[in-house]
């Protein structure tokens, strides 16, 4: 079993640097941050985090070719490679749709936009040229990186519809799906299996992350309430499938939106979050997780990746899920 963190670039650097080498010294694999728009750059952070660090991957969850030129998506990647000494994992997907608007960007053909993004990076990481004339790139054959990088980095996908979950399947080294419920993963399988299929591929070749999130304290109350932050802010964003999944929709999420995104009140946001959305993670304790995760590794996953809160204190939540869950599954 391989175990990950996923947070989002919304906390000081230094911040993260102390979290991933926590994190290492407690036996995690992979550390992932987001590049969310207006928030701080994950390849920053993450070279921080290379810089301070010896053995656990580090990763970005997730660039988007929209904001970022294709081009510099592997440049930042062939970099962060070498400045980790071959640590470094590309998480990458179209972006959410409402955020994207800010800048007023629509993501056309979100599908075509990351298969066609995934094959020139890999083109371009394999130090080989990557002309293409495609319907999301048009490239010459004056698309090459001019200097050797030192691997072909895996490449992750990040997906939360049926379609982009293909995609997985059909180009990806590995996928994030992210699992709200964590039961999700049953309904996420299917669909990366098939992309696999029509491309002649085998899906046990590939790293599915099975992506959660988590709050994990003996305080439930202040545990609830880092979640209830998370959602107010992102809930709006996930797909139609995950929230059908809790019974809800996109119009259960429209007050939220209006409190956090247009007024600016958080404390408002959270206060509209109902319990029923609560179970878009797990709240509680690690032997609460430990009870909610046992149903996924009867599904046979082979990587969780716990996401943020992960807990109202970061540090104490990576070092009981270390203490406490991580050996729970690997014995």
């Amino acid at each position: 079993m391989k175990f990950s963190l996923r947070l989002n670039n919304d906390h000081p650097v230094k911040d993260y640097v102390a979290w991933a080498q926590l994190a290492e010294s407690v036996g995690f694999d992979q550390f992932w941050v987001s590049d969310d728009l207006f928030f701080r750059s994950a390849p920053v952070i993450l070279t921080a985090v290379a810089l301070a660090t010896q053995r656990i991957e580090i990763g970005t969850c997730i660039l988007n070719p929209y904001t970022i030129n294709p081009a510099e998506i592997a440049m930042f990647a062939a970099t962060l490679d070498e400045v980790s000494g071959g640590r470094f994992n590309l998480g990458l997907s179209s972006g959410a749709d409402d955020f994207l608007g800010w800048l007023g960007i629509t993501a056309e053909k979100p599908r075509t936009a990351v298969i066609e993004t995934v094959r020139v990076v890999n083109r371009l990481l394999s130090g080989k040229r990557a002309p293409q004339q495609g319907q999301f790139l048009q490239w010459t054959d004056e698309a090459y990186l001019r200097f050797e990088p030192r691997r072909r980095v895996p490449i992750y996908i990040g997906a939360m519809s049926p379609r982009m979950l293909e995609a997985v399947g059909e180009v990806a080294d590995g996928g994030l799906p992210l699992l709200f419920p964590p039961e999700h993963y049953e309904n996420v399988m299917p669909s990366i299996q098939a992309g696999a299929a029509r491309a002649g591929r085998n899906v046990d070749d590939l790293d599915i992350a099975a992506c959660i999130w988590c709050s994990v304290s003996d305080d439930k109350a202040a545990a609830e309430d880092a979640l209830r932050e998370k959602i107010a802010y992102y809930g709006h964003a996930m797909s139609a499938m995950i929230l059908a999944q809790l019974g809800l929709t996109h119009t259960d999420f429209d007050a939220i939106q209006q409190a956090v995104m247009v007024e600016n009140d958080l404390e408002k946001a959270k206060a509209l979050v109902r319990p029923q959305m609560l179970q878009i993670g797990i709240v509680g304790t690690t032997r609460d997780l430990i009870d909610r995760l046992e149903k996924l590794a009867g599904l046979g996953v082979r990587h969780i990746s716990f996401g943020p809160p992960l807990g109202p204190d970061v540090a104490e939540a990576i070092t009981a899920i270390g203490q406490d869950v991580i050996p729970h599954f690997r014995t």
